[in-house]
């Protein structure tokens, strides 16, 4: 999935509520109310994405860091690893099963590299509340070589 094919986050929740709300006429709550947790799930998924995208794609929004052994193979081949991860698009059901763009794994010069998107309090003391709202997440992306998992 490209980050251009995605559709407006809220957008699609809007949508989905007011199709829960226009064909709900004194039907079963329970299942509207199921559709409509659907949905802002959904919402929440593709929001978390699309912050993950901006961040990976830009730096905006969070830190990168760069293991020691990441480190060691010189600035020349750090930059050419975060070019890497910017340009990935490469998100499939097999290593983005959460389908938030958090994750992904590429070669450099022989080497495996993981690198990994967490979400922090602005403080960086504890896990974000809500990774969906950049006003209080602090993203973290680490880079590392696949040994130092």
């Amino acid at each position: 999935m490209s980050k251009t094919s995605q559709p407006d986050p809220a957008l699609a929740l809007a949508k989905a509520a007011s199709n829960v709300i226009g064909n709900w006429s004194g039907g079963d709550l329970a299942a509207a109310v199921k559709t409509l947790d659907a949905a802002l799930s959904e919402y929440r998924t593709a929001r978390i994405r699309q912050l993950n995208d901006v961040f990976r794609t830009t730096g905006l929004g969070g830190r990168f860091l760069l293991t020691v052994g990441i480190r060691s193979l010189g600035p020349i081949s750090v930059a050419k690893i975060v070019t890497k991860i910017r340009e990935f698009s490469e998100f499939s059901d097999d290593n983005d099963p959460h389908r938030e763009h958090d994750f992904g794994s590429i070669d450099h010069d022989g080497n495996k590299i993981f690198w990994k998107i967490d979400y922090y309090d602005l403080k960086l003391e504890a896990g974000s509340e809500d990774p969906c709202d950049p006003e209080i997440t602090c993203r973290v992306l680490t880079v590392m070589l696949a040994e130092e998992y």
